[in-house]
């Protein structure tokens, strides 16, 4: 299965296995929750989507790389404790808490979270001396004398034979006690993923159009040679920074990223491709109703690639310009909500113009937003915040201590005025977003143009109006903006693949009777 459904089957066993009963118990006892065994290529996403999970269902993580590990630091340090057994005395040997376990304990006392995934990677490539120690913690739950605590779900991971040499096969005693997932690249996947993730437009336009460079990884007589999803998404990191600084991305640093010298080479001179076209066709302007002369000749006498990176331009554009407008959405039913918070602890209802009310309405103010930078700073330093959250938040708490400062200097004296100025300043925000929401619809309205005029009826719009219905941005854009275009052009396109389905099966049907 690919990464995202793994992702999911994840999530749903943690619902299942974390479910309780009317007494408080687990429904699952802990010997039956298998624990989950993720088997991928390397760079596919594994760990990543654990961090998302644990995200997502605000539970704790721990994660190790077993490999790191000895059989000291995995199972504990023995020591000489005294027992008696029967009527005599003896020195018996026992083991201090294992790292691991005792990294699960501190993350509970640190988060308050009693619940969450202890993730092992690369538990198929342990030492000799760690391998029965790993066997143990997938059949019992535990290493050395140490459980796992009750509420914490065990989730492995590994590479593959052909990806590792090291790699060792677990018997069938160990095989029937855990869940195997297996995981294959998926590109649709990884897509839609990357869309949200922000991965640089031209990785994802260069990847569309060569699919099977998203993931290759070969043995060659000069070695190993590979190009995973993870090194094109930090490869991505690398060329949005450089391009912040003004600095060029040339082959050799791809190839630093993308270690299959042919793909890098490939990608790197893509790059520059796309930074042409950037120039020759001014992408802005297009969005802008502005389209330069000559631009649609040019595009008549392109080579495929070439419009199809057009249309990754006018993609990229607009996703930029519908982000935009859905992290302002987010950022003010946050900041709505906060203030619809302090609204409910009826501060703000009385008319009486007395200092003492101005002081009490100031002093709920500002801790209910230092309250609210506790709760996500400490989120952050629990890495149960995604980076997209956490960039609401932020500008969330500081438009909210702006608010709070303007509201100290205004000479407001009841507690109803002040609560109608905060009304105002929230007012201005929201009119922001629908300025900002018209023009990403006026920008979608003349990419469209351009689109018509450009590529009426060719396969160029079927890709146009498909990345529309995939990217993470535009699909929540569109259920809110009314593109009378975009729902006439998707009704097209989805007539057009029911009758090509259609087709198929009649011929199908057709040869049928003809074999018959």
């Amino acid at each position: 299965m690919n990464i995202k459904r793994a992702k999911q089957e994840i999530k749903d066993s943690i619902r299942a296995y974390l479910m309780k009963d009317a007494y408080g118990s687990y429904v699952m006892p802990a010997v039956r929750q298998r624990p989950i065994l993720l088997i991928g290529p390397p760079g596919v996403g594994k760990t990543q989507i654990m961090e998302q999970i644990s995200q997502e269902c605000q539970i704790g993580l721990v994660a190790y790389t077993i490999t790191h590990h000895t059989r000291q630091s995995a199972v504990g340090l023995p020591v000489i404790e005294q027992r008696r057994f029967g009527e005599k005395e003896y020195r018996a040997t026992e083991y201090t808490m294992s790292e691991i376990v005792a990294a699960v304990y501190e993350k509970i006392r640190h988060t308050g979270l009693p619940e969450g995934i202890l993730f092992i990677d690369e538990i198929n490539c342990v030492s000799e001396t760690l391998a029965p120690t790993m066997l143990q913690f997938l059949q019992g739950k535990s290493f050395g004398n140490h459980r796992i605590p009750e509420g914490w779900i065990i989730v492995a991971a590994g590479n593959p034979p052909e990806y590792n040499k090291s790699v060792r096969e677990f018997d069938i005693v160990t095989l029937d006690r855990i869940r195997r997932i297996d995981v294959e690249p998926d590109f649709d996947a990884w897509k839609e993923y990357a869309s949200q993730a922000g991965v640089h437009p031209a990785i994802r336009a260069y990847l569309s159009v060569r699919q099977q460079n998203f993931c290759r990884i070969e043995t060659t007589v000069d070695g190993k040679m590979f190009a995973t999803p993870r090194g094109w998404e930090d490869l991505s990191q690398l060329i949005g920074v450089y391009e912040r600084l003004g600095l060029a991305i040339d082959r050799e640093i791809v190839s630093e990223y993308i270690q299959f010298p042919k793909i890098a080479r490939d990608f790197a001179g893509y790059l520059e491709l796309y930074r042409k076209y950037q120039e020759d066709y001014q992408v802005e302007d297009i969005l802008n109703g502005q389209v330069s002369p000559g631009v649609f000749g040019k595009l008549e006498r392109a080579a495929f690639d070439e419009r199809i990176s057009v249309v990754g331009l006018l993609l990229s554009g607009l996703n930029e310009q519908f982000r935009k407008v859905c992290q302002k959405e987010e950022q003010l039913e946050l900041q709505m909500e906060k203030l619809q918070q302090l609204q409910k602890t009826g501060i703000l209802d009385n008319n009486a113009k007395i200092p003492e009310n101005r002081e009490h309405v100031l002093l709920a103010f500002r801790k209910m937003t230092e309250d609210f930078r506790g709760q996500w700073e400490k989120k952050k330093e629990n890495g149960l915040i995604s980076e997209r959250e956490l960039l609401t938040h932020r500008e969330v708490s500081a438009s909210l201590e702006q608010k709070l400062q303007m509201l100290t200097k205004e000479n407001q004296q009841d507690a109803k005025g002040m609560w109608e100025y905060l009304r105002e300043l929230f007012g201005k925000e929201s009119d922001q977003y629908e300025e900002m929401s018209a023009i990403a619809g006026q920008k979608l309205e003349c990419a469209f143009d351009f689109m018509e005029a450009a590529f009426a009826g060719s396969q160029e719009m079927v890709l146009f109006v498909t990345e529309l219905n995939t990217g993470f941005y535009s699909v929540r854009f569109l259920q809110e903006y009314d593109c009378e275009r975009y729902y006439r052009y998707n009704k097209e396109l989805l007539f057009s693949e029911e009758e090509q389905e259609i087709g198929k099966l009649l011929e199908g049907s057709i040869s049928g009777e003809r074999e018959g």
